[in-house]
Parts: C-alpha cells; sequence; structure tokens
C-alpha cells in the first residue's frame, strides 16, 4: 500500500510499514511539515496515497469525505509516545490489510477501529 504518514508519528513508524512491504513517504519527505489538512491530502490524493496521522482533523468527514481521497487513518492510541504508537499500529496491521480500508476514513483506538466507507450513511 502506498502511505504517507504525517509529521506528528515516529520515524520508527516508518521503518515498521516498509518492514512490512508498504510504500512509505513523509510529510516531512514531501517539503509538506506544517502545511494544512487540505494540503496534505491534496498532495497523498495526486500521489495515491493513503493518510495516516495523529491529527484528529483529518477524520471529519464533512471536511475529507470518504471517497475523495485514498484514505485517511486517524490513530488515537492511549498515549502519544513512539511505543503506544507502534503498538497500535501492528495490532491494526495484524487484524486487517490497509487496503480494505482504500478511500475510506478510519479511526483508530486501542479496543476499536471506525470505518467510514464512501457509500455508507452509517459508521460501522
Amino acid at each position: 500500500m502506498r502511505l504517507k504518514l504525517d509529521e506528528n508519528l515516529p520515524h520508527d513508524l516508518t521503518d515498521e510499514l516498509k518492514r512490512r512491504g508498504h510504500d512509505v513517504d513523509t510529510v516531512l519527505d514531501e517539503q509538506l511539515g506544517g502545511r494544512k489538512d487540505p494540503i496534505v491530502v491534496q498532495a497523498a490524493t495526486e500521489d495515491d496515497r493513503m493518510v495516516i496521522t495523529l491529527d484528529r482533523g483529518f477524520g471529519d468527514i464533512r471536511s475529507f469525505p470518504p471517497g475523495s481521497h485514498a484514505g485517511v487513518v486517524v490513530l488515537r492510541p492511549v498515549s502519544q509516545d513512539p511505543v503506544s504508537i507502534l503498538t497500535l499500529v501492528d495490532r491494526l496491521l495484524d487484524a486487517h490489510e490497509l487496503e480494505e480500508f482504500s478511500r475510506c476514513v478510519v479511526i483508530v483506538e486501542p479496543l476499536r477501529v471506525r470505518v467510514r466507507r464512501p457509500d455508507d450513511q452509517e459508521q460501522r
């Protein structure tokens, strides 16, 4: 899967996702650090990359409706330390293939994963 990691994620996550076979770019690699969310999503969409972030604003389906981008995954770990983030992502990837979240808005919490799909009107 082609991914773009937001600037608020640890570098170790880039390494872990690459180890799992994903094609990973970061917001910082693209000189998009500090840019507004719509610009980041637009750049990711143009490159057919799913955005992974800690920024809850990306989960706003009014701003980023499912189907209007390659996918957005918002991580909501218990704390934002690297170990908590990596643990949350490992659990997600052990249970799901990222491809199933293509064009979706996904909120990942320690005990659940909420998915808004392009054709859904209800949360799953």
